[in-house]
């Protein structure tokens, strides 16, 4: 049953994704080579600019490896306040870094902190061997990670974004796994921390994006640069209801990365809007044969849809139930479907399901209710 109501999600998000099919006018202009724009809560592409094109991402890249430490600790094989040695080949990286010196410690909320907020490439290279032995383990790991979110068009060589051959992504890859991490809300804060210290206060850490402080509802997520990637940046922003994501590749100067991520994330926030109204009321379920007369109908998930800003008025929803269903009844068995349009188009079906598990009525139960009957008139 479980895995029947996930097949019932997947199929409604993929309706969902699709109500949004041409852009709004007005879209940016961006500078950057390839650019992207996505809703956070659907995963609509609200605008795209060679966003399948493989470019080096640079210290973006640590998106994925901060996934894998999220997962880490939320599968128990971390813990935020797990000591993390320090190897040799950690405290000899390049770059990026918080100069950790061999044999030292720090936990692993200092390190996602320095990984998040200054984008350390020696505190990856520890997190990498903490949880999978090795780099080149950890680096395989991203790559079976890459797969199953669907990105498509990504290698990873490199858990840091160091320039290395055979070490590409593209812009709506890394909307994939931005999006992917954003679903964790402990990310924000880290991603969102301007200036902070470690090591008791002793090493100051300042973020390298600067939309965290300059931008109104930013929440992340994560800037890079190489001479062979230019200036990137995967950007994250929320003003209720909607979360976006905006990915710039392969920018010439910081600043140029950074007008074209908040030009992209304006334009988003004029444009659009997520509806997320349901009904207030939905009538219950005649059940045959069962051990209760009824059935409360409940949405599989609540109503997000992504729409252009002004059509709010224009959406109509009809629920559609079974007459009635023959015992036993599954919790979480569809029983029902709300279908949304906009100005009479579909825009998203949401499953109505069984609120608890109701049995067959047996025998027993029948003879039991018949002597209580006799002996109570």
């Amino acid at each position: 049953m479980k895995k029947l109501i996930a097949f019932m999600l997947i199929v409604t998000l993929a309706t969902t994704i699709c109500c949004i099919k041409t852009y709004a006018e007005g879209a940016p202009d961006v500078s950057c080579p390839s650019a992207i724009l996505m809703d956070q809560t659907t995963g609509a592409i609200l605008f795209e600019k060679n966003a399948d094109e493989k470019r080096a991402p640079a210290s973006v890249t640590k998106v994925m490896t901060l996934l894998l430490i999220m997962e880490a600790v939320e599968s128990g094989k971390l813990e935020w306040d797990s000591p993390i040695a320090v190897s040799p080949e950690a405290a000899g990286m390049g770059g990026s870094q918080v100069y950790l010196k061999e044999g030292e410690t720090m936990t692993t909320d200092e390190m996602v902190k320095c990984i998040a907020v200054v984008s350390a490439n020696d505190c990856c290279v520890a997190m990498a061997e903490a949880i999978s032995g090795s780099v080149s383990s950890f680096i395989s790991k991203m790559n079976q990670r890459a797969k199953e979110l669907g990105m498509k068009n990504t290698h990873f060589n490199s858990c840091t974004g160091l320039d290395t051959e055979d070490h590409y992504t593209t812009a709506h890859d890394i909307a994939i796994m931005s999006r992917e991490l954003m679903k964790y809300e402990k990310i924000k804060e880290y991603s969102t921390i301007w200036m902070d210290t470690v090591r008791n206060g002793a090493f100051t850490l300042s973020n390298t994006n600067k939309l965290i402080r300059f931008y109104d509802g930013a929440t992340g997520l994560k800037t890079g640069f190489t001479d062979d990637a230019g200036y990137c940046l995967s950007a994250t922003a929320t003003r209720e209801p909607l979360s976006l994501i905006a990915v710039v590749l392969g920018g010439e100067t910081s600043d140029k990365r950074f007008s074209d991520a908040k030009a992209l994330l304006n334009f988003g926030f004029t444009q659009y809007t997520l509806y997320q109204e349901s009904p207030s009321s939905i009538d219950p379920v005649k059940v045959i044969k069962g051990m209760d007369d009824l059935i409360q109908p409940q949405l599989a998930e609540q109503p997000a849809f992504l729409i252009q800003k002004g059509s709010e008025k224009s959406i109509k929803y009809k629920v559609e139930l079974s007459e009635s269903v023959l015992a036993p009844v599954d919790a979480g068995q569809k029983i029902g479907t709300i279908t949304y349009t906009c100005d009479g188009k579909n825009i998203g079906n949401i499953h109505l399901i069984a609120d608890k598990e109701i049995p067959k009525v047996t025998f027993g139960h029948l003879f039991f209710h018949i002597i209580e009957y006799f002996f109570t008139v």
